[in-house]
């Protein structure tokens, strides 16, 4: 436990013991925990003290005077410094994708589905067409469920994966000429190979279409050079969100064509959202700062690089993935064709209770609900930042293949404390939650 942690603990149990004491249970459980979802990281302190700050007391609705879309300013004075910081996170996040002279960055969005809201909002009415990926084959909530806004507001038409789990280009164009779709959201959050940005922008252009990614999980691999770039290929709105391989504190963002400027900021505020949580913008300024610089583009190199050490483990494991591995910082296991005819949920709550954290998932051709699935998920960039190698993510994999097997064959159980033992192992060289 670091000392910023304890004064932390020591603080709020000044008012709240139970609160304290509940906090210092998770940090414990963190702590123990091979953490292996894909869309959790761990942030700086830095990150942790800005967020946790006075900054979060103010009310800013509106924006910073002066910007490309001929804002006037806030609706409440005394927003000097809060100004300056927006401004500057917008300029640092421009800075860190590369993207300064032709994209405009709004830092405000609270999440990720409240960052594609707006996107949508911006440039769509209810009842457009939209033509986004299927969601059982990496798609998000976002991108279309009929229990989300996305399939609710909006009239949804779904392309797919090929036999190998790889987008099908032909089945996207295809759907675009029938459909002709107002926007194309092109991203996923299950989806372990390169998005074909350029691909998808010739598509768009051919139909008069929007293209709109969502790189909510490989955008810090966008920054740091080992995915192609939305920015280069001409997407017209990104979004993304802070938390996942950027590493910063938790919240969202979009970019777009500084043409989209005023009705993307309009949709954000006053669109969808009403005071932004200037903490948290202060906080994803620091992250900005931090993913400009070499040391964070080696972090993704290397989430990047276990990955792929760790698709090469299952791959050699007889663990069957889809795509048959990976290209990015996260791989699906498909569970029957593994050879284990159960559900996610069971491996995810079973993996659970000996410290490894993973999540289910739906897989192509899925049979089962989604709150069941056949498949789980698995991603590098959290234990990556706790210091974890190639070898220890070969080992995490024979961990995991061996509790799969176990629990087809019914003898978890019997096995549980020597999987625990063996996470310890893992976990008792690595560093704290940073």
């Amino acid at each position: 436990m670091s000392e910023y942690q304890k004064f932390i603990l020591e603080t709020v149990a000044k008012q709240s013991p139970f609160v304290a004491e509940q906090m210092r249970l998770e940090l414990e459980r963190q702590h123990r925990t091979i953490e292996l979802i894909a869309s959790e990281n761990y942030c700086s302190e830095a990150e942790m003290a800005a967020a946790g700050s006075w900054a979060a007391w103010k009310y800013t609705e509106g924006y910073p005077p002066k910007r490309e879309t001929g804002s006037k300013g806030r609706y409440y004075g005394g927003t000097e410094y809060y100004d300056i910081v927006e401004q500057y996170a917008c300029q640092k996040w421009l800075e860190a994708f590369g993207a300064q002279e032709e994209y405009h960055c709004n830092v405000q969005p609270s999440d990720g589905s409240s960052a594609n809201f707006a996107a949508y909002m911006a440039v769509l009415q209810p009842g457009d067409k939209v033509l986004s990926m299927d969601l059982n084959n990496g798609a998000h909530l976002t991108h279309g469920s009929p229990v989300n806004f996305s399939g609710k507001l909006y009239d949804m038409t779904f392309y797919t994966t090929d036999e190998r789990g790889y987008i099908d280009l032909n089945d996207v164009r295809e759907k675009a000429l029938a459909c002709r779709p107002k926007a194309i959201i092109c991203g996923a959050s299950a989806y372990a190979r390169v998005i074909p940005f350029d691909a998808f922008r010739k598509i768009a252009d051919e139909v008069g279409a929007y293209l709109i990614c969502d790189t909510s999980h490989i955008s810090g691999l966008i920054v740091a050079g080992d995915h192609p770039s939305p920015f280069a290929a001409g997407a017209d709105i990104i979004t993304t969100t802070t938390h996942k391989t950027l590493r910063s504190e938790r919240g969202a963002m979009i970019f777009c064509k500084k043409e989209l400027a005023k009705k993307i900021d309009s949709a954000v505020f006053p669109g969808s959202q009403g005071g932004s949580l200037m903490n948290m913008v202060f906080a994803k300024a620091i992250g900005a700062e931090l993913a400009c610089g070499d040391a964070y583009k080696q972090y993704i190199h290397n989430v990047v690089a276990n990955c792929r050490a760790m698709a090469g483990a299952f791959e050699r494991l007889g663990m069957a993935m889809v795509t048959g591995g990976t290209d990015n910082h996260l791989l699906l296991i498909d569970l029957a064709a593994s050879g284990a005819d159960i559900s996610g949920k069971k491996v995810q709550d079973a993996l659970d209770s000996v410290n490894i954290t993973l999540n289910k998932n739906c897989v192509p051709n899925e049979k089962r609900s989604p709150m069941q699935t056949s498949g789980v998920r698995i991603g590098t960039a959290p234990m990556t930042t706790r210091g974890f190698g190639a070898e220890d993510f070969c080992a995490t994999a024979q961990i995991v293949t061996d509790a799969i097997r176990s629990l087809a064959e019914d003898s978890f159980e019997q096995r549980a404390e020597e999987f625990r033992g063996r996470v310890a192992e893992l976990t008792a060289h690595c560093n704290g939650v940073v």
